[in-house]
């Protein structure tokens, strides 16, 4: 049965806070004076006024509860029901323009409760406004309700005054039954997100987050909602328990409860039509459009819904596009990609410059008795055409999934892989190094649109872009160790030698195959242990090219920290930087922290940190992120130098000079291939003769897709590499390392 409740007209518009939570010596208004910032001076109604008023066909409970500003204009008031305190500011003979819409400043035609107006606001044909504290020229027409309840708390896990905790919000990410779950907060990073996923057995550390979150928010009931100025809300039908920014546009929306919608003059955000969005919280520049349904979410900054879009139970991190598809409990880091309408992710931690190609399934085949099942995927994540992956599953950075059904769970820890399920000869077959010999244009252009994509206006995170980072970096170094072990193991069997031999020892074996670049290499098969959890072979294809590309990897990667680091902090010598690096560096483990790159041991010193009460809030572990970003250079170039021991034995401290010369120099070769290959995989797509068939002609062909010599992105590498071998040949120069280097010789 229906509970309607009945109470007398007078009170409407009134006790909005129940009496039991109004402090002592305070009135219902206490805190909604507080929310009004506005400085307008109000005053209460001439009797000129209510008669005009009176005479425009306005109704109110209390004409003493009307209090306007010196600058209002009772003739724009017309056709209105007020009830309460209502408050209003200037009203001016103009009208306000919007995207082709124009209407007169004023109040029309409109039910309106309790609610304070800034300077010059359009409202018209609003049927049931409550509760709501605007700004100046906001326009709000034809919209069927908007209102706040007295314990709103706008999408963040919180609760209010007398609640229980039953009703707090959560987000189920990462895992489809809860055991991850996190609460949503205003101004939640995609680290904090991260961080609160993490360490589950770490019972003192979830409930110190849980603290911070719900001491960020003010418990105490009665906030109203906040509509801010210029903000046009248009064509809608519920609007309730919504606070939104400045400049922001909804038209057209179904239903937006519970939310928060952040936006501003340089990062406007935009709700379009049929979207209906609850309990979520949406931050400074996102759009959402046509169709779009979220339900308990975070959409992080300039991120963007569209087409129908499904977003339930999780975060999305900044830069990230969702159009179509459905995406449940998920933890999204930025710069993500989802479009199709039969794309479909589920219990996963993707980390971000990720893209899910049309029919790529993650999570509708769960491998255990209930849907508890996670997937966690590196950096680069980019599951093909019809892809379809059980849980559980993990992969390395950069990992592409070639088009197939994987019919068991997949532990990809080799980078830059292309995956492919050979249905054919049953087995799983890996090529590492994959984008550096095929598809180096994709992986070079797409590290490049992320940093220009990247708008947003809080960077308290600072996120790698780049493919060569320490993540992928320390799974190279993991990786050349693994190729050389899979290939001592497939000489030793292709010699027929059972004899027991030690790892070290079969690595060592491998080592020199792949050293000496032995041409029996290319007759073994070499096989992956621990990649699939079936007992058919996994296949290593192309090993050869892969460990001599990861090799060259790791000194390019190290020159690259040598050319950041001496730019940034003016280093004049080579001496002057060998007194940086540490005699003995060791290869460090960092973790994917929302898309920026951390020291495991600074995240558990920071869990300590914690633990002992000396951080206390989410701005202390912003602060955090603020300082692993100012020291990120250094701890890189160290990384880079351990790599580089690790790969090749070069100990950074004591390099003759004509070492560093040769490393700066094989640089610039490195730099030239991966240039070539920008070239050659760009240029694939002109020479194929099924792409040029649907043209009458090369010239049509050059039209529609441009000419291969016009490719904008091709000239910037070129110009890049260019300027590239002017920078090396100068700090050469500069270190003076030619003279040094002819003095080693001699």
């Amino acid at each position: 049965m229906n509970i309607i409740k009945k109470s007398p007209l007078h009170t409407l518009g009134y006790h909005f806070i129940p009496a039991e939570y109004v402090p002592k010596g305070k009135d219902e208004y206490y805190l909604r004076n507080q929310q009004n910032e506005s400085n307008i001076r109000y005053r209460q109604l001439t009797a000129y006024e209510i008669e005009m008023l009176v005479r425009n066909r306005n109704t109110s409970d209390n004409w003493n509860n009307i209090l306007v500003s010196d600058a209002f204009n009772p003739e724009l008031v017309q056709n209105c029901k007020f009830f309460g305190l209502v408050r209003i500011g200037k009203l001016e003979p103009y009208y306000l323009e919007f995207h082709n819409l124009r209407r007169p400043v004023g109040l029309y035609n409109s039910t309106i409760i309790s609610c304070d107006f800034g300077d010059n606001v359009v409202v018209d044909n609003v049927n049931f406004l409550s509760h709501y504290i605007t700004g100046n020229e906001v326009i709000l027409v034809n919209v069927n309700e908007i209102d706040a309840t007295d314990h709103a708390k706008f999408g963040s896990g919180i609760l209010k005054e007398g609640e229980p905790e039953s009703i707090r919000i959560w987000l189920e990410v990462c895992n489809e039954n809860g055991g991850r779950r996190i609460m949503p907060f205003d101004g939640m990073l995609p680290g904090d997100a991260w961080l609160w996923t993490q360490f589950r057995d770490d019972e003192i550390l979830q409930n110190k987050l849980k603290q911070f979150t719900q001491q960020k928010f003010d418990t105490r009931r009665g906030y109203y909602g906040t509509i801010g100025d210029r903000t046009v809300i248009k064509n809608c039908r519920i609007v309730k328990d919504v606070k939104v920014g400045t400049d922001a546009y909804i038209k057209g929306a179904n239903k937006i409860k519970n939310v928060t919608i952040n936006s501003s003059a340089e990062a406007p955000s935009q709700v379009g039509e049929g979207c209906e969005l609850v309990n979520g919280i949406i931050d400074y520049g996102c759009r959402l459009f046509y169709g779009v349904k979220a339900v308990r979410f975070f959409l992080a900054s300039n991120s963007q819904l569209k087409y129908g879009a499904r977003l339930i139970n999780s975060y999305l991190g900044d830069n990230s596009t969702i159009s179509c598809c459905e995406v449940l409990n998920s933890l999204i880091f930025p710069a993500h990609e989802q479009h199709h309408n039969n794309s479909f992710l589920c219990a996963a931690l993707v980390q971000g410059q990720s893209n899910m190609a049309a029919g790529a399934t993650i999570g509708s085949n769960h491998n255990s008795r209930s849907p508890d099942g996670e997937l966690v995927a590196g950096r680069g994540f980019w599951p093909g055409l019809c892809v379809s992956i059980k849980h559980n599953s993990r992969f390395a950075t950069f990992t592409i999934l070639a088009k197939g059904d994987f019919p068991a769970e997949l532990d990809i820890p080799v980078p830059f892989s292309l995956v492919s399920n050979d249905v054919t000869n049953n087995r799983l077959v890996v090529m590492p190094a994959y984008w550096f010999l095929y598809n180096m244009y994709a992986l070079a252009r797409n590290s490049w649109k992320y940093v220009d994509r990247d708008k947003r206006i809080n960077k308290t995170q600072p996120i790698e872009f780049n493919f060569l980072a320490p993540d992928s970096v320390n799974e190279i170094v993991q990786s050349l160790s693994l190729l050389q072990l899979y290939t001592g193991k497939a000489w030793l069997r292709k010699e027929g030698n059972h004899k027991k031999l030690t790892a070290e020892e079969i690595i060592a074996i491998g080592k020199k195959l792949l050293d000496n670049n032995d041409p029996v290499v290319n007759q073994l098969e070499i096989l992956a242990e621990g990649f699939e959890n079936t007992t058919r072979p996994a296949v290593l294809i192309k090993v050869p090219a892969a460990y001599r590309i990861f090799r060259e990897l790791v000194t390019y990667y190290a020159v690259q920290q040598v050319l950041e680091y001496t730019r940034a902090h003016g280093i004049k010598s080579w001496e002057q930087l060998q007194e940086i690096i540490p005699a003995k560096p060791v290869i460090s483990q960092w973790v994917n922290a929302g898309g920026q790159l951390i020291l495991r041991t600074a995240i558990d010193k920071l869990i300590k940190q914690v633990h002992a009460g000396r951080v206390k809030s989410w701005n202390d572990i912003h602060t955090f992120y603020q300082q692993q970003a100012a020291s990120y250079g250094q701890e890189k170039l160290l990384h880079a130098f351990a790599a580089l021991k690790e790969v090749h034995g070069i100990q950074g401290k004591k390099v003759a000079p004509a070492v560093i010369k040769a490393l700066l120099e094989q640089s610039i070769a490195t730099k030239e291939w991966m240039a070539k290959g920008i070239y050659d995989s760009r240029a694939k797509d002109y020479r194929n003769p099924f792409r040029k068939m649907v043209y009458e002609s090369q010239q049509a062909m050059d039209k529609v897709v441009g000419k291969l010599t016009d490719n904008t992105f091709i000239k910037q590498e070129q110009a890049a590499l260019e300027s590239y071998k002017k920078t090396v040949q100068q700090l050469i120069k500069k270190w003076q390392l030619g003279k040094e280097a002819l003095k080693a010789k001699s």
